[in-house]
């Protein structure tokens, strides 16, 4: 399967401490890939460095067939932070139609992005009025409105009910059976299954790459859990060797 993302002995360091490892990495096309680690194992600093917000020390990284940070690549990538990226003195619409003009797209893509992470009802509601949820919702919904040909989603279900999750992870496969790309981080284990490709990252590493099926199957675990930790206490074991 060809790759929109293609990283090679990426390097990044922060106040001279090294966040990330001489990463390589192939992301899937046309996918959802999953990039699971606990708080702290680097996948912001991740998505940052594909973005272009972050420089690296060492190592080339190409996404869509461009290097990072080429100019065109602005309006292929949308990027949902953490925190959720919003104006709070803005309805929910505004800020839709704000990201929707720093793209050239018109109102079809601001009803399309509302009705996509589910706040149509809201579209006039002022941000600063909504619960964090909602104000996550927002986020990505204006990561969607530019109708990118990659989405990097940083923790976008962290705070949402189980109904909204299984509904923006419904929403995921849907663009990626359209064309998008996603390559969505995550630290709760159990969204694993979730995703059609899985990158588990730990203290700046690579642990493994695969299928949710293949990494059960090469660690003999039950659950995503179980076969993260297999394959870290199996690194620990290679390294006292």
């Amino acid at each position: 399967m060809a790759s929109a993302i293609s990283i090679s002995g990426l390097v990044v360091r922060r106040s001279g401490h090294p966040v990330l490892h001489g990463i390589d990495l192939e992301v899937a096309a046309n996918a959802v890939t999953g990039l699971l680690g606990p708080s702290g194992s680097g996948k912001t600093t991740l998505l940052r460095t594909v973005v272009g917000l972050q420089r690296s020390d060492a190592g080339a990284v190409q996404v869509l067939g461009r290097p990072v940070g080429h100019a065109r690549l602005r309006s292929e990538i949308g990027y949902m932070t953490q925190e959720p990226s919003v104006y709070g003195d803005l309805t929910v619409a505004g800020n839709l139609r704000y990201h929707a003009a720093l793209h050239r797209r018109g109102r079809r893509a601001v009803d399309d992005g509302l009705d996509a992470v589910g706040l149509t009802a809201l579209a006039s509601r002022t941000v600063a009025t909504l619960s964090n949820g909602e104000r996550s919702r927002v986020s990505l919904g204006c990561a969607l409105v530019a109708g990118p040909r990659l989405l990097l989603l940083d923790e976008p279900t962290v705070g949402l009910d189980p109904v909204l999750r299984r509904d923006l992870w419904e929403l995921f496969r849907t663009l990626a059976r359209d064309g998008v790309t996603l390559l969505v981080s995550s630290h709760v284990m159990d969204e694993a299954d979730r995703c059609e490709h899985l990158v588990l990252l730990r203290e700046g590493r690579v642990v493994a790459t695969g299928t949710p099926a293949g990494l059960r199957a090469t660690t003999g675990a039950a659950t995503m859990e179980q076969v993260f930790l297999r394959l870290v206490e199996g690194a620990h074991e290679e390294v006292a060797q």
